[in-house]
């Protein structure tokens, strides 16, 4: 039997996520991370992207928005700014918001929240990717 760690995936909106896993790869701040039981100890922040928690031959997809992830040795917790399933993004929500924040950054005004139209506009391109990679796969169609 392989070794596991305890995950919990939250957000304001409640728990998405609690169990075992073998492996959970994390979209941190400055990149992708690969957690296994027994990691050393870290507290980093998350960017928008894709949470993968692998059990045997299972593997749950999600998308965190932000965030911060805890790693102990025996549990990884991420703590999400928000957080949904990959399966359930709105495809085309998410380009709609995609191109609103784009015209917004695109027609600057002096009253623009350009960091707040920065972050959307990552936000949307990160679900989108998140979709992609699951096409790729043959996990979406």
């Amino acid at each position: 039997m392989a070794m596991t760690i305890a995950v919990r995936v939250v957000s304001a909106e409640g728990s998405i996520f609690e169990g075992e896993a073998e492996m959970v790869v994390a979209p941190g701040q400055m990149g992708e991370l690969g957690i296994l039981p027994r990691h050393a100890p870290l507290l980093t922040g998350l960017r928008p992207g894709e949470l993968r928690i692998k059990n045997g031959n299972e593997i749950e997809y999600l998308f965190v928005n932000g965030g911060m992830l805890e790693i102990q040795p025996d549990c990884v917790t991420v703590l999400a700014d928000s957080v949904e399933r990959a399966m359930d993004i709105d495809e085309a929500k998410a380009k709609a918001a995609r191109d609103a924040a784009e015209a917004r950054l695109a027609n600057r005004t002096d009253d623009l929240d350009y960091a707040a139209a920065q972050a959307e506009l990552l936000e949307q391109v990160a679900r989108l990717r998140t979709l992609q990679r699951l096409r790729e796969q043959g996990i979406l169609r």
